[in-house]
């Protein structure tokens, strides 16, 4: 058990570029941290991230690092192997954080969410905006609304060339290059809904208790038989509609587009991240605005891997909690279902959120 001063031993398992550029140097900037294990496929990347960053041990076996004294895991390899390790280290100990999405099927998801509670760890879902100053004020006007009876929720981003076979620009001088298998396969989860739309739910999920029960979708597919982009009407279990949609296409140089709409019983919510709005409308005309400082909601994801050492500390609060993660994947699951069934209607299978429910 970690004591509350630290230090909290950490281990990467799939320490691809965003782990290079985002997790591990954030974990190394901390003084409560030690950096114990990193593992990936291929000997040259792994020694050079290792010497960079002075792991005590590294391996390209992950079941190995399953032998090592550590506190918490971050899984960073494909989506397809999310799973497997996520459930390992949980039951070897861990808190952990997965990369999202967190899994490809919807029953995995769901036993990562049990296990966690089972074994009394943390487990935490790469969801960088849950973490971002103010957004989370969303959750008090959305109390003001009544019941939701409708959502409209947009992502786009930048994304076309990685998605249909290239890279980004902006990338190109990272020493450690993503693999494309993770963006472009499509049996490990390549294509715009789980690679992007992903963020979108999962900010969602984490302000409300919306639950999917049906989806039917369309997809428009680049040749390799990923989506690019993404339209699906969806059927709530509370009885509200949902409007999703996702696309690539933003032009590369400009940012994110995340639009979430509520329309509740007595008022809705507005949330756009590109524009930094979030605005509450109640009868009679009644609006109001929310404050948000200039860049607070410019994407970075610091905060999930912050907040992993925080826990493993006793300190702080799960803002991307695996169930948020797992009412992401059964949605994200029947969108793609749903389009590849050339629109027919997916039922989602109603798990427990937790075995005590």
């Amino acid at each position: 058990m970690t004591s509350p001063n630290g230090p909290v031993r950490a281990a990467i398992i799939g320490a691809g570029h965003f782990a290079y550029r985002m997790h591990i140097p954030v974990l190394a900037a901390r003084e409560d941290v030690v950096l114990d294990s990193v593992c990936r496929l291929g000997r040259k990347e792994l020694d050079l991230i290792a010497g960079e960053f002075g792991f005590a041990f590294a391996t390209e076996d992950w079941r190995e690092v399953l032998e090592r004294e550590i506190d918490i895991a971050v899984i960073s390899s494909p989506h397809n192997l999310h799973y497997e390790q996520a459930k390992a280290f949980l039951e070897k100990g861990c808190h952990v954080l997965v990369e999202k999405p967190m899994c490809l099927d919807p029953d995995e998801a769901w036993d990562l969410v049990r296990v966690a509670e089972r074994t009394g760890r943390e487990l935490l879902v790469a969801y960088g905006w849950n973490y971002k100053q103010g957004l989370d004020e969303m959750r008090g006007m959305i109390g003001e609304i009544g019941e939701i009876e409708h959502v409209v929720c947009h992502m786009a981003s930048f994304t076309r060339s990685i998605f249909s076979g290239g890279t980004l620009s902006n990338w190109q001088h990272i020493a450690i290059q993503p693999d494309r298998s993770t963006w472009e396969a499509p049996d490990q989860g390549g294509g715009y809904a789980y690679g992007q739309l992903s963020h979108a739910l999962g900010i969602l999920y984490w302000l409300t208790d919306l639950r999917a029960a049906s989806v039917r979708s369309v997809l428009f597919d680049a040749p390799s038989q990923i989506d690019l982009h993404d339209a699906a009407a969806v059927r709530f279990q509370n009885g509200a509609t949902g409007v999703f949609s996702g696309s690539c296409g933003v032009p590369n140089g400009h940012g994110f587009e995340v639009d979430i709409r509520l329309y509740g019983s007595k008022g809705s919510v507005l949330l756009d991240i590109e524009t930094e709005r979030l605005v509450l409308k109640l009868p009679d005309g009644e609006t109001r605005v929310a404050e948000v400082p200039q860049g607070a909601w410019k994407y970075s994801c610091e905060g999930p891997a912050n907040r992993l050492v925080d826990l493993a500390l006793g300190q702080g609060r799960n803002e991307s909690p695996g169930e948020v993660g797992a009412r992401a994947v059964e949605t994200l699951h029947a969108i793609v279902a749903s389009g590849k069934a050339q629109g027919a209607e997916q039922i989602i299978k109603q798990h427990q959120k937790a075995a005590a429910e």
